[in-house]
């Protein structure tokens, strides 16, 4: 049996709101904004719980180390840790706001994963993004690529690959530009890589917002995972999505099994991506399942605003498919309305649950930025590092630790607090520790100076 995993990234103590993402429309209103990093953690917990709930298998990855110093003793900045963190603040705050975010919870950016049906040695693969897009996302791959390989290190079953060079040309954003279509989980799937530009073409620059993901990174994935001809398709975004605050994909588009659940605004040529995905699906054994919405209808601002389209799609025990929605959607008229459309529609969807991410919305990550999804069969699950498998009493665990360590509030000012730093190493410390991952943290082998 082949089985869908949802890893979720766990908030982490230094969840602000730095409005640092040019192109996310909701990180940009919410700038300077007080976090509440508890209940942030807190709502992403929940969401985890419903999905055990639901009969799904859950897992969760921890937050990186934030503050970054040693990313800060890299430009300059010496003394002790505390030194470190306090002379980077005076220098510029919006510096250090880069090396304390929290944005490593989105874990839908933490790589690229194919499944064992799809790749050419039989492995799942892992590609960790190298997020060079944006400065506060550029620093996270290595330490991706860290928990990864202790998450899934049995090399007989897993290959975890290093990040793609991390310069323009590679511009890699991970799982939220990739869409698997298939019959089932464990069957053979079309891999389906979205890009917003082609690097090496010098004039390919129309977008108002920046393109992220390149078509060279999307093509050095596949390549990476083993990926034939047959069962890959690259596409392209629209810059009118991109322009509009879709800066990944997964803002206007999701796939699950045989579903392609997307905004008429995501792709330039909707028909023809379709016939492409027709001919290509009908070779895998399976009929594609289109579930288009109209911009008359269900606006891409709308869309946007309420982020329908960064639901989890996901299907139950009983085969039935399911949208995991942000609250945010249930409140927007025209999301709505067309939320009740797929649930009485001719496809698969049958139910629509909302939940309360609002801590993440604010900073434009909604229910799929949330997870990474990754297809094991019972084999691969058992090599998977168990402790980090989710149970309603782990989630509990999780609970207690957040409201044991997390603050209630956090105001960008206080991201240069050494105060901070030494609450958030020591809550770290401790969850690696629940967790059973061992020292994955710089501080915790290097002995870290607060």
């Amino acid at each position: 049996m082949t089985r869908e995993i949802n890893i979720d990234g766990l908030v982490g103590p230094t969840h602000n709101y730095g409005g640092m993402s040019f192109g996310n429309l909701a990180s940009k209103s919410n700038k300077g904004q007080i976090s509440t990093p508890k209940g942030a953690a807190l709502q992403g917990l929940s969401k985890m719980r419903k999905l055990i709930e639901l009969g799904l298998t859950q897992a969760v990855m921890p937050p990186q180390e934030r503050p970054f110093i040693s990313g800060l003793r890299k430009i300059g900045f010496q003394g002790s840790d505390s030194d470190v963190l306090q002379k980077a603040f005076k220098t510029k705050p919006a510096l250090v706001s880069n090396y304390a975010s929290a944005s490593c919870m989105w874990t839908a950016n933490a790589a690229t994963v194919s499944p064992s049906a799809d790749t050419a040695d039989g492995k799942v693969h892992f590609t960790p993004a190298n997020l060079t897009a944006m400065a506060h996302r550029s620093i996270e791959g290595p330490q991706a690529e860290t928990i990864l390989r202790k998450l899934f290190s049995d090399e007989n079953a897993f290959k975890v690959h290093a990040p793609l060079p991390s310069n323009p040309l590679y511009g890699d954003e991970g799982a939220a530009n990739h869409n698997r279509l298939c019959a089932n989980h464990g069957a053979k799937g079309l891999e389906v890589f979205v890009y917003g530009r082609e690097a090496l073409n010098s004039m390919d620059n129309t977008a108002k917002f920046p393109a992220r993901q390149s078509f060279e990174a999307s093509q050095a994935v596949s390549r990476l995972h083993g990926i034939p001809d047959s069962q890959s398709l690259f596409v392209r975004q629209s810059n009118r999505a991109i322009d509009a605050g879709a800066f990944h994909n997964d803002v206007v588009c999701v796939a699950n099994g045989p579903a392609l659940l997307f905004h008429e605004t995501a792709f330039d040529d909707i028909n023809t991506l379709q016939d492409t995905i027709r001919r290509k699906a009908e070779a895998l054994e399976f009929d594609p399942v289109f579930i288009a919405a109209m911009n008359s209808d269900f606006p891409v601002g709308d869309a946007i605003q309420s982020y329908f389209f960064n639901s989890q799609l996901i299907t139950l025990p009983d085969g039935k498919m399911a949208l995991i929605l942000p609250a945010d959607a249930e409140e927007n008229t025209s999301s709505k309305r067309f939320a009740d459309a797929c649930i009485t529609g001719d496809n698969p969807i049958e139910h629509a649950i909302y939940m309360d991410l609002r801590q993440s919305m604010r900073n434009g990550g909604g229910p799929a930025c949330l997870r990474l999804r990754v297809q094991l069969t019972d084999d691969e699950l058992g090599k998977m590092h168990q402790p980090v498998l989710m149970t309603s009493d782990k989630i509990s665990r999780l609970e207690t630790w957040v409201k044991n360590h997390y603050r209630d509030a956090l105001a960008p000012s206080d991201l240069g607090d050494p105060q901070l730093l030494e609450e958030t190493r020591t809550a770290l410390d401790e969850l690696s520790q629940i967790l059973e991952l061992g020292s994955i943290y710089e501080f915790q082998s290097n002995g870290g100076d607060i």
